[in-house]
């Protein structure tokens, strides 16, 4: 009897496991189409490791009950080429938004490092889900410092002959994108004209916020820079933080992807694909854990109106209702790998003619084979 019961329940997980991983795919991309052919993954096979890293030129900032630290420590994952590339190949460095970690970013991360990419997502130590004293937004102002140090240490494991990831990287090609919290970092890494990183040469916010960010901000750098985002987000507003983001960066693109939501940028809301929204969860996570007074003190510690970050009230968060159903979160990540991938190889691509190829598809073939999809630039 006890053996029937086990087999049972094996059988149940099993089946559970199945119904998780294979039910409510999205429609295949159309045959035929760029589009298909880009989300293909690359040659190479793919490991992942966790990497632990230790700052000690940079203290760890008290938070809540926690009484900080003398370094600043944290996780980075890894996704990288299995075997060393023929070439050395670019570094993305992607950011998490508030309250996730660096496993946000996994089905990037699998297919960038698919075709050559070294690429890292860093758990930030004070704004993730389980940081010490509670996630922290306001530690936003130190992650560009985190992103930086990343870089450092991935370049300099790439000029040592003796390490795994020998030859990997190309130090003239970084990129960087980032997810909510994780774009308002990546924007800060971009162009910060005191903690911003001049080794990054294409950038990519995913929903990230930009409101308190004037064109002054962003004139302290030109390079090639993205914005994705959805005017369903209900987190980030998309008309206070991304409609007007070709006004503000000369040369930016802006694409926009209807129906989509906020937390279905992230991996992890590939679990969330039999809800109609997924924000409906974020929204709640986020408003239990977001203190107001966190956002106030973000101005002062950012920067003034001289360098562009501007004052004052942020945008609502979460406030609308009743929110709208959206895309199917494996969906809205293929869309999101497709913009990306198609952004970095225009940019970031050593050919030529491959760079053009991805530059023509973004900029004109990527939206007429999407619906969703609109590119503005």
């Amino acid at each position: 009897m006890l053996k029937k019961t086990l087999i049972a329940i094996t059988l149940l997980v099993v089946a559970a496991g199945l119904f998780l991983t294979f039910s409510k795919q999205p429609p295949a991309l159309p045959e035929g189409s760029q589009s298909a052919a880009l989300l293909k993954p690359g040659p190479h096979q793919v490991r992942r490791e966790t990497m632990h890293l230790v700052d000690t030129s940079r203290k760890l900032d008290a938070n809540g009950d926690f009484e900080g630290a003398d370094e600043r420590t944290f996780d980075v994952l890894i996704w990288s080429p299995t075997a060393t590339p023929p070439t050395p190949q670019p570094l993305l460095v992607y950011s998490h938004g508030f309250m996730s970690s660096g496993h946000g970013g996994k089905y990037l991360g699998e297919y960038f490092a698919s075709h050559g990419y070294t690429v890292a997502a860093p758990t930030f130590p004070l704004s993730h889900f389980s940081a010490p004293g509670g996630p922290n937004s306001a530690d936003v102002v130190n992650q560009p410092e985190d992103v930086s140090y990343v870089i450092d240490t991935l370049l300099a494991l790439s000029a040592d002959a003796n390490s795994k990831y020998a030859a990997y990287i190309d130090p003239q090609r970084v990129g960087a994108a980032g997810l909510s919290l994780g774009g308002m970092t990546t924007k800060l890494v971009t162009y910060h004209p005191h903690t911003g990183d001049p080794r990054i040469t294409a950038a990519a916010s995913i929903a990230g916020p930009a409101f308190m960010f004037s064109k002054r901000f962003f004139d302290h750098r030109s390079l090639p820079f993205m914005m994705i985002a959805t005017p369903q987000d209900a987190m980030i507003s998309y008309q206070d933080n991304a409609a007007d983001i070709t006004d503000k960066i000369a040369g930016a693109v802006l694409v926009t992807i209807e129906g989509a939501s906020h937390a279905g940028f992230a991996d992890t809301a590939k679990w969330l694909r039999w809800m109609n929204n997924p924000d409906s969860i974020g929204c709640d996570a986020l408003m239990r854990n977001l203190d107001e007074v966190q956002e106030e003190s973000w101005y002062h510690r950012i920067g003034s109106p001289e360098i562009g970050v501007v004052e004052g009230a942020a945008p609502a968060m979460c406030s609308m209702d009743p929110m709208p159903k959206t895309i199917n979160p494996l969906r809205q990540h293929q869309l999101n790998t497709l913009a990306l991938a198609a952004f970095m190889q225009c940019h970031l691509a050593t050919n030529p003619a491959e760079a053009q190829r991805h530059c023509d598809y973004l900029h004109n073939k990527l939206s007429s084979e999407i619906g969703e999809i609109t590119v503005r630039w």
